[in-house]
């Protein structure tokens, strides 16, 4: 039984995001920010994220309505403490979208309009798979991870938790990207880029 949903969040990411729900009928409950904001979809406004230790995790659900630009640290901990507090995070995927029926999706992972993930790809929780993004077959990717919009992920590429891959980029089949680390916007990944680096060009290249 689905649950009413609260929006974390009133940027640019949560619009797009709530008009996933609406198109899925969901009912949504409002948003939280640090002060009330305009809402193009009327969505009310219920006050700061603390406001949401009063609800109980039997009646409502979560959508981290955040985006990121860059390696961010702030998605990971919004998620983590509100699921020490025992809520749930909706997992978003667009109509539009395509996503292979032997796909594994992790808790809280948002699939937006135009992407396609392939058989045997897995996506971590918490993490962003943008608008027109590909994710070919057996891809690994970590969790709270921001793969931008335009990217293309051939056959066995693993990403790490925390990346982000940036708008446009391009990675060939079987390369591995390790933790927290960003590559540059469309950027050509050839070889392997190690934990914690910044990598762009083409071909890329760790700065």
């Amino acid at each position: 039984m689905n649950k009413p949903i609260i929006i974390i969040g009133n940027g640019g990411h949560a619009s797009v995001l709530t008009e996933i729900l609406l198109l899925q009928q969901r009912d949504i409950l409002g948003y939280t920010a640090p002060s009330q904001e305009a809402n193009s979809y009327r969505v009310k406004y219920l006050g700061t994220d603390k406001i949401i230790e009063t609800y109980s995790p039997e009646e409502v659900e979560l959508v981290l309505g955040l985006g990121t630009v860059h390696i961010s640290t702030v998605r990971h901990t919004i998620f983590v403490k509100m699921k020490k507090l025992g809520f749930t995070f909706v997992t978003c995927i667009h109509p539009k979208s395509i996503v292979s029926l032997t796909a594994i999706l992790a808790e809280g992972t948002q699939v937006m309009a135009g992407a396609i993930i392939q058989p045997h790809a897995q996506i971590g929780e918490n993490t962003i798979i943008n608008t027109g993004v590909i994710i070919e077959h057996d891809c690994l990717i970590g969790a709270h991870v921001h793969i931008a919009p335009g990217t293309t992920l051939s056959g066995g590429v693993i990403i790490g938790n925390e990346s982000h891959i940036g708008t446009g980029s391009s990675i060939i089949q079987g390369v591995e990207i390790g933790k927290k680390t960003l590559i540059g916007a469309g950027s050509v990944v050839i070889s392997n880029i190690g934990t914690s680096k910044k990598a762009y060009g083409v071909p890329a290249k760790e700065v």
